[in-house]
C-alpha cells in the first residue's frame, strides 16, 4: 500500500502520511512508522500522538515519553496514550504523577485516562485519588459503561474499599464476565468467600458465562472456605459444562484446595495425573500443605522435585526452612539456607504500599531509610502485641 501511495504521488499530503503512521502501528512496525514521521515535513499532532501511541504500545515507553515531551501541542488522545502506556508495563506511579500533569494543564481526561488511572489506582492502593476520580467520573456525567464500571469495582476491592465496590458493582446496568469476574476476586481477597461463590452462581443464573480468570477466583474462594466437594464439582464443570480446558493455574488452586483440607494424598494424586508440568505455583501449593499440616517430608519432596524442574523458587525455599525450624530440625534449617546460597537463590524482598493524604508511600522488606522509620517500627510492635494479646498465632496466618 505504502508502495502505491509513492506511486501515485500522494506521500505529500498530511492525511495520507498520518494514515501511513497508523497503519504500520497497527501492524507493530513501529520502525517503519518512525520512518515515514521522520520524513513528514508538516507533522501535527495527529502524527505525533500515533508515534507516542505506537511506542507506548510496543513496550518502548521511555522512548514514547522522549517525543511526548517534545510534542509542539498536546491533545486529550496523546495523554491517554502516554497514561496507558506506563500502565502496559506497570509504572503506575508515573501514571499517577503524569495525570496529574495533565490536570495542570488544563486537558479534561476522557474514558481511556480515566480507565487508565483507575488501573494505576487499584494496584498501589491510592484510594484517595481513586475516590476523587470516581466523584470526576459522576460530576461530569461520564457513561458508566462495563469498561469504567469494571474500573471502578476493581479499584475500590483491590483498595479495600469492598463495600463501595459492591455498591458500584449493583448499580451497573449492563455486567459483563470481566465485571463479575472483578467483584468475586474481590470479595474472595476480603474473605468473603461464600458471598464470592454466591455471586458466581448469581452470574450463572444471569446468563454471563465464566471465563479462566473467573474460576481461579471461585476455586480461590472454595479453597479458603473448605469446600471441597463444591471445588471439585466446580474445577470437573470448566471442561464439562464451560468447555474451557483447565490450567495450570487451576490445577494450582485445586491442590491448594486439596491440601488445606488436610486431603494430601489426594493432592499429591492430583500433580501426578495433571496433563502438564507442574509449576511452582502447583508445587508450592504442596509444600504449603506441608508446612500447615507438619509434613516436612512433602515439603522436602515437593523442594526436590522443583530443584529437578530448574524451578527453584524462592519462597518454597523460605518456606521449607520454616517448616525444619517448627520441627526444631536446625541442621536441615542451615542446609536449606546454604544451598539457596549456593544456588544464588534469593528471595524477592516484598513490598506494601499505603496512601496517606493523597501521598502513595511504598515500603520495602528490609529498608529503614524512612524518615520516620522509628515511629513506625514502635507503633508495628504495638499493633503485633494487640493481635497477640487476642489470640492471633503466627502459623493461622494465610499464604
Amino acid at each position: 500500500m505504502h508502495s502505491q501511495v509513492v506511486k501515485l504521488g500522494w506521500e505529500s499530503y498530511d492525511f495520507v502520511q498520518n494514515g501511513l503512521i497508523d497503519m504500520y502501528v497497527d501492524c507493530h512496525c513501529v520502525v517503519s512508522a518512525r520512518n515515514v514521521f521522520d520524513a513528514s515535513s508538516n507533522r501535527d499532532v495527529v502524527s505525533w500522538t500515533a508515534m507516542v501511541n505506537g511506542y507506548a504500545k510496543s513496550g518502548k515507553v521511555l522512548v514514547a515519553r522522549d517525543l511526548f515531551d517534545r510534542m509542539p501541542e498536546r491533545n486529550v488522545v496523546s495523554w491517554g496514550a502516554m497514561i496507558n502506556g506506563y500502565v502496559g508495563i506497570e509504572m503506575y506511579n508515573e501514571v499517577l504523577e503524569l495525570f496529574n500533569e495533565m490536570q495542570v494543564s488544563g486537558i479534561e481526561p476522557n474514558h481511556a485516562s480515566i480507565v487508565g488511572v483507575l488501573l494505576a489506582c487499584g494496584f498501589i492502593g491510592a484510594l484517595d485519588q481513586g475516590r476523587w476520580i470516581h466523584a470526576y467520573v459522576d460530576r461530569n456525567r461520564f457513561e458508566m459503561d462495563r469498561v469504567l464500571g469494571t474500573a471502578l469495582v476493581d479499584m475500590y476491592a483491590k483498595c479495600g474499599n469492598i463495600e463501595t465496590a459492591s455498591r458500584v458493582f449493583s448499580e451497573m446496568n449492563d455486567r459483563d464476565v470481566f465485571a463479575y469476574t472483578s467483584m468475586i476476586s474481590g470479595l474472595a481477597s476480603h474473605g468473603r468467600s461464600e458471598s464470592a461463590i454466591e455471586l458466581f452462581h448469581k452470574m450463572r443464573e444471569e446468563g454471563v458465562k465464566p471465563n479462566e480468570v473467573t474460576f481461579v477466583c471461585v476455586l480461590s474462594a472454595c479453597s479458603r472456605m473448605g469446600l471441597v466437594e463444591e471445588g471439585w464439582r466446580l474445577f470437573n464443570s470448566m471442561d464439562k459444562v464451560y468447555g474451557i480446558e483447565p490450567r495450570v493455574k487451576h490445577y494450582a488452586c485445586l491442590v491448594d484446595l486439596l491440601g488445606r483440607a488436610g486431603m494430601l494424598e489426594d493432592a499429591k494424586i492430583v500433580v501426578r495425573e495433571m496433563p502438564f508440568e507442574p509449576d511452582s505455583c502447583v508445587l508450592g501449593a504442596l509444600v504449603n500443605a506441608g508446612r500447615m499440616h507438619g509434613d516436612v517430608e512433602l515439603g522436602r519432596e515437593m523442594v526436590e522435585s522443583l530443584a529437578e524442574r530448574s524451578l527453584d523458587h524462592s519462597g518454597v525455599h523460605v518456606l521449607l526452612s520454616n517448616m525444619y525450624a517448627s520441627a526444631n530440625q536446625w541442621g536441615d534449617v542451615v542446609k536449606v539456607r546454604t544451598e539457596m546460597e549456593n544456588k544464588c537463590v534469593r528471595k524477592i524482598p516484598g513490598c506494601s504500599v499505603i496512601e496517606v493524604d493523597g501521598v502513595v508511600w511504598e515500603f520495602v522488606a528490609g529498608d529503614r531509610s524512612h524518615f520516620l522509620m522509628n515511629d513506625i517500627m514502635l507503633l508495628a510492635l504495638l499493633i503485633n502485641e494487640q493481635v497477640r494479646s487476642s489470640g492471633y498465632d503466627d502459623n493461622d496466618v494465610v499464604i
